[in-house]
């Protein structure tokens, strides 16, 4: 992430697109959102040096740190959040970067003691401070633009055809009309993360009660984001990071959702070895001829003078009516850390001739820690050479309060 011994400050805060489009500095997460940050809060470690700093809501335990050993991982240090925002620091005290997981008007309010201390290229960076008009760019609106110039500037056979474009709408009878040219229909909230805030349309008539959250959506972020629900054959990430207005590619993550678009997890050295050869095959090939324009597209998009810092771009691998593999290159764009990044920083755990699943954790009623305890006598670790060889492990902290974790499987 840097070069020189400068602290970089790390702060888990998945819920930035939410915070971004109530647009008030004081926005707190619901509840259960609230509870997922605070248990997955050592996340960032994996993306830290020794000297930087992670801040959580609780130290955690020395035994987690201790359970890193088999790895020769030198954990980063763990502060508590708001007694080291409470600090006063001398002078001489250095941070090279602040680094949420993502900005927010509310992440740089609760940030916004530190900055005094920062690098001066940081204090130069386009997120050193919040800009209203950047609100957009974070939204799904502003990958959907993107999506028209990739399809406007590439003439493959295999991309999205033109009748498949995501619409914006901000009305019952648009997603009404989108409905009989789609048949299933998938309603996103502008602003969401993690795949909330979808509702599939896979029946009619649609239940009242659906209508309701929909038209809910619209009166709060001002329309939904309409596309078909299309017969999904992978999904896959590009992994980008922006720096004085010029795009890096870092790599790609490939990943899984449920049913209902909700991400569940990320596969560790490429595509599992029971997808289909012509998913595999076509999953190679596509980054090939698509990454450069898209880094291109970028460069020129208001996103290269408003931010910097690592962002994704998710794409949706699908078979059209005739079974033919066909991409939508640009479904959504994560201006921020995401788990698919994490997912590539991980591969340094996990012995590189095995592949791994990258899993995220919750099922209510039943903690991290009953998991994690039935999972290690199922599927005991292995190591070798100081990477995981087979079995669990997991990767935050389970004790009996922990509802949310997230864990490695081979």
């Amino acid at each position: 992430m840097h070069s020189s011994e400068t602290t970089d400050i790390f702060l888990f805060n998945p819920t930035c697109e939410y915070a971004v489009a109530n647009g008030q500095p004081f926005w707190q997460a619901n509840r259960l959102l609230l509870k997922m940050e605070a248990d997955l809060a050592t996340l960032p470690c994996f993306f830290a040096n020794p000297y930087d700093i992670i801040l959580t809501d609780k130290i955690p335990s020395n035994e987690f740190v201790e359970s890193f050993e088999p790895f020769h991982f030198s954990m980063p240090q763990f502060f508590q959040k708001d007694e080291f925002l409470r600090k006063t620091f001398s002078e001489t005290f250095g941070i090279n970067k602040l680094l949420p997981w993502g900005w927010s008007p509310a992440a740089h309010r609760l940030l916004s003691p530190l900055k005094q201390y920062c690098s001066d290229a940081f204090k130069q960076s386009p997120v050193f401070l919040w800009n209203p008009e950047n609100r957009e760019l974070y939204s799904k609106g502003f990958a959907l633009e993107i999506l028209k110039e990739i399809k406007s500037a590439l003439n493959f056979d295999f991309l999205l055809p033109e009748n498949l474009i995501t619409e914006k709408c901000t009305t019952r009878e648009e997603i009404e009309r989108l409905m009989l040219r789609w048949g299933k229909v998938m309603i996103k909230a502008p602003w969401s993360s993690s795949g909330r805030g979808l509702q599939p349309i896979t029946k009619t008539p649609v239940h009242e009660k659906v209508w309701e959250k929909i038209v809910g959506i619209i009166k709060a972020q001002g329309f939904v984001i309409a596309e078909p629900y299309l017969n999904k054959a992978a999904d896959l990430a590009f992994q980008f990071e922006f720096k004085k207005g010029k795009v890096e590619f870092v790599g790609i993550s490939n990943f899984t959702t449920d049913k209902k678009g909700q991400y569940q997890g990320n596969y560790i050295h490429g595509i599992p070895d029971n997808f289909e050869p012509d998913v595999v095959e076509f999953a190679e090939f596509v980054p090939s001829v698509l990454i450069d324009p898209i880094i291109k597209i970028l460069e020129k998009s208001k996103l290269a003078a408003n931010y910097e810092g690592n962002f994704g771009v998710d794409t949706l691998i699908f078979r059209d009516e005739s079974n033919k593999l066909k991409i939508n290159p640009c479904l959504e764009i994560n201006v921020r850390l995401n788990m698919g990044l994490l997912a590539l920083y991980l591969e340094k755990l996990v012995s590189p001739e095995k592949k791994a699943e990258y899993r995220t954790y919750f099922q209510p009623g039943i903690s991290f820690y009953e998991f994690k305890t039935a999972m290690q006598k199922k599927y005991p670790a292995r190591f070798l050479n100081g990477k995981l060889e087979s079995g669990f492990f997991a990767l935050t902290e389970a004790n009996e309060n922990i509802q949310f974790g997230a864990y490695l499987l081979i």
